[in-house]
């Protein structure tokens, strides 16, 4: 199947009787490091693999989501690695603006101070510091998992490369007329005290309020109904519909705004329903985006009444107000005039809250940067309809398209202080300059430069070719860009992905920054319940990592990976995967002690047995389906079919069936000791890049090669034998029966029983010996008296039990059965024999029917002969 990568030495056959992923993971992972086996190098003449990983933020640690998605990309990268490919899985760290900002300030509040205390300059330099002490933990947490990233280019999005990119793609943006300052409405969190984008809000049902309002006197009153009594105050006009019959004679009249000394115009605006409510919207144009919209078409003026913490700043009875007291005063105050029609209270509506702190947002009109995404929006969407950039699961090209499609212009400006600052000076006679990493900075008195610092996701935006030295034409940029897939969870592709689509294809002349998309889902409980402090359910994966091991944590997670789907984690899982990797342990170990070897070469197939070209024939077959399903991103396919290989058919099958091989010794032991080598040196191949540790101690010790990391891929040579496979499979099915029948009697697994196997004439004749042993079998003796008889794959086994089975409890059974069996086939029967039913069902629908009447009769036919091969009761 392979070769080894590396001369191997002496093959090492001791193994601990435990595997104790405690004392091998950190050493393993360590040398690899030291080996420089994750390094890669752009003078290489191997093929290119580029991953780069999504960066997560400073503030954070590892938790299931990232050991999620980490276990999927090195899985990638390792494999690739192993394929010859110069592979390169680039880490690095998100700055984190408002988080981290956020994590300092706290510190300092702490200290009894804030960050106007320190001053900018001082304070940017504190949270330098806290990153130094505090930042990063995550990437410890990596090595723990087995991450094989290139730590030689770690980076993190406020470094100086990163940080000179940033500014390079702003001044171009900047002189290309894609990026201006416009006063907008924005989401504003008043507690972080900063814009956020729309996709940084996340929507909850509230329980609030429904108030109506009389606006106006006699017959010049309409009614308006708002969820946000306080922005009233700001009201600046009343809009109905053009073609309400109701209200034309009020369009364009003045009406008294209630609480104020002011009167407000009746406009005429097509965005009004007149079928929803009243028919009648109160128009505030700085504190609701429709609104600001509405005002924009009939030049109404935009009156901001609360300041950037949400405080009522009108001169009156609410000023100093909180927007939420500010609400309850108003309607009391309106209902004291006689003002409130209605009020409907609780009112379950959607309400935006900030994804960071959780405050409700306000929106609130604001002079900010923004970039104009139009022709970049489009630039990402053709990318993936031309099909230069693929999605799976493909399904999800709906999602992506149906936001680049709608993208509505990105404001990049927040009111921190950390992050990359926006390089634009003004001037003292109303200059504005934008600079460039090259340009001088504009001096003299009168010139200061923007306060504000840009969106943490413009700067991760450039991630895929920033970190490779971009705007530099460095090696690596001409080596790895364009990446080559982006692992990352369906719910950031408007956060991230979208982002990064417009950036590299701009930046890099309409290069795309990845080929394919692969989108994962989310991790949850093991009830599929979405994991949260709140829940209780949320799971450190280092606990389990101590308790169970990296390569379980690892494996569980790889096995619900499907394309797209949220994955549901238990700690069950993890144990049941501990347990597979102790499998994988003791058999090796087990093979090691009975001469399995990689030594010499294989032997041809004429000197083997059917059972070593069965699994043989078995195991080229894995590496073919195996490769399948890494090309299609299935790891959950791919990691059943390795795992149902290993344990079902490696250790359960032939290693059992090799054990008479092994036993009895002579030249037949040599051939499977060479076979069952090759099948555990190509298993552990397979399972490397999902589980690194215990393979590589495992192959290491088998082959004695330098490292699996630096091993070939296993690749399919052809090799197939339908016979053998098909005899491998009456056998299987032979004992499968046999162990059913003898556990339905209640007999122990170790039980011996007498027994007569008819196999004369069929290819199990060969295999008696090892079925008698698998089966607990005795030779019949003189006494001997079939008690049961089992025919099954063309053989026939009869046991006596005698003593040890009710024959009518047995009789009974196998009665039901075969009651059930027959009742199946007449439905199946008849299914098929609906010709109405036959005309519309879809052929997989109808060959499944056809499948279980196939089943229903062999079923019938076992069971017929099992009854009539029992002794009279």
């Amino acid at each position: 199947m392979t070769e080894n990568a590396q001369t191997p030495s002496a093959p090492n056959s001791e193994l601990p009787t435990q595997y104790a992923p405690a004392e091998v993971e950190g050493k393993l992972y360590e040398r690899w490091v030291e080996r420089g086996y994750f390094t890669a190098d752009p003078a290489s003449e191997k093929p290119p693999y580029t991953i780069v990983i999504p960066p997560p933020n400073v503030t954070g640690s590892l938790h299931l989501g990232h050991a999620f998605q980490h276990t999927l990309m090195d899985a990638l990268t390792r494999r690739k690695r192993m394929q010859g490919y110069e592979a390169l899985w680039l880490p690095g760290m998100d700055h984190a603006g408002i988080a981290t900002q956020n994590k300092v300030e706290q510190q300092l509040a702490e200290e009894g101070k804030s960050r106007h205390d320190l001053g900018r300059e001082e304070f940017v330099e504190r949270v330098w510091q806290w990153k130094e002490e505090y930042g990063g933990k995550i990437l410890g947490q990596m090595r723990r998992l087995g991450d094989g990233v290139d730590w030689s280019r770690e980076r993190f999005t406020m470094d100086e490369g990163l940080s000179k990119a940033v500014q390079t793609i702003f001044k171009k943006l900047y002189d290309d007329e894609l990026i201006y300052r416009a006063e907008r409405i924005i989401n504003w969190c008043p507690r972080c005290l900063t814009a956020i984008s729309d996709i940084e809000v996340e929507y909850q049902e509230d329980a609030g309020e429904l108030v109506s309002i009389k606006y106006g006197e006699g017959e010049d009153t309409l009614v308006v109904a708002t969820t946000r009594a306080e922005t009233m105050l700001g009201d600046t006009a009343i809009a109905v519909h053009p073609d309400d019959e109701r209200y034309k004679h009020l369009v364009g009249k003045l009406i008294k705004l209630p609480l104020t000394d002011r009167s407000i115009p009746v406009v005429a605006d097509t965005h009004v329903d007149p079928e929803f409510g009243t028919g009648c919207v109160k128009v505030t144009p700085a504190h609701d985006p429709n609104d600001f919209a509405i005002g924009q078409r009939h030049g109404l003026p935009n009156m901001t009444i609360m300041d950037e913490h949400g405080v009522i700043t009108v001169h009156g009875p609410f000023l100093g107000l909180d927007r939420f007291e500010a609400r309850s005063a108003v309607v009391g105050a309106l209902r004291e005039q006689g003002r409130i029609v209605a009020e409907k209270r609780p009112y379950l509506h959607s309400v935006g809250h900030c994804s960071r702190c959780r405050t409700t947002i306000e929106p609130r009109l604001s002079l900010q940067w923004w970039v104009k995404v139009e022709t970049l929006a489009k630039a990402a969407g053709d990318a993936v309809r031309d099909g230069r950039v693929a999605i799976h699961p493909q399904e999800m090209e709906k999602r992506y398209f149906d936001w680049v499609d709608n993208l509505n212009d990105w404001c990049i400006s927040r009111q921190l202080w950390w992050g990359h600052r926006i390089p634009v000076w003004y001037g003292p006679d109303g200059e504005v300059v934008c600079v460039g990493p090259d340009d001088e900075v504009p001096t003299g008195e009168g010139w200061t430069q923007d306060t504000d610092v840009l969106d943490t996701w413009f700067s991760s935006g450039l991630w895929p070719f920033s970190t490779l030295g971009w705007p530099q034409k460095t090696p690596d940029l001409a080596k790895f860009y364009s990446t080559d897939v982006l692992v990352t969870g369906h719910d950031i592709i408007f956060f991230w992905v979208a982002r990064m689509m417009m950036f590299g294809l701009y930046a890099m002349d309409g290069e795309v920054p990845f080929k394919t998309i692969a989108l994962t889902g989310l991790v949850r409980d093991e009830r599929g319940k979405k994991m949260s402090k709140s829940f209780g359910n949320v799971v450190d994966p280092l606990d389990w990592m101590d308790k169970y091991g990296s390569d379980a944590v690892r494996f569980t997670l790889a096995k619900g990976a499907n394309p797209g789907t949220d994955v549901p984690i238990g700690e069950d899982w993890v144990q049941a995967s501990r347990n597979f990797a102790n499998k994988i342990w003791n058999a090796t170990r087990f093979a090691l002690m009975n001469g399995a070897t990689v030594e010499g070469e294989l032997p041809a197939p004429e000197e083997m047995s059917a059972t070593d070209r069965w699994i043989l024939s078995r195991l080229n077959k894995t590496v073919s389906q195996v490769d399948s399903y890494y090309e299609d991103f299935q790891f959950s396919k791919l990691s059943e079919a390795l795992y149902h290989f290993a344990w079902d058919e490696v250790f359960d099958w032939y290693v059992e069936l090799s054990k008479t091989t092994f036993f009895a010794g002579g030249e037949g032991a040599k051939v499977s000791g060479r076979v069952l080598g090759e099948v555990l040196d190509t298993t552990l191949r397979l399972l490397h890049p999902v589980v690194p540790f215990v393979t590589e101690t495992l192959w290491t010790t088998l082959t004695g090669g330098e490292s699996l990391v630096v091993a070939e891929w296993p690749k399919d040579s052809g090799f197939r034998d339908d016979a053998a496979e098909a005899e491998i499979e009456n056998l299987q099915a032979v004992v499968t029966e046999v162990r059913r029948f003898r556990a339905d009697q209640g007999l122990q697994p170790g039980q011996k029983v007498p027994a007569r196997l008819d196999l004369a004439g069929t290819p199990l004749a060969a295999h008696e010996a090892a079925i008698r042993q698998l089966l607990r079998l005795q030779p019949e003796g003189d006494s001997f008296s079939a008690t049961a008889t089992l025919p099954v794959a063309g053989a026939t086994v009869a046991l006596d039990l005698s003593g040890t089975i009710d024959v009518a409890a047995e009789r009974k059974r196998l009665s039901k059965d075969l009651v059930a069996a027959e009742k199946e086939k007449q439905q199946a029967e008849a299914k098929l024999a609906n010709e109405a039913f036959i005309a519309k069902a879809p052929d997989n629908v109808v060959d499944k029917i056809k499948g279980r009447l196939a089943k229903a009769e062999a079923d019938i036919a076992r069971l017929t002969a099992q009854l009539d091969a029992l002794p009279a009761a």
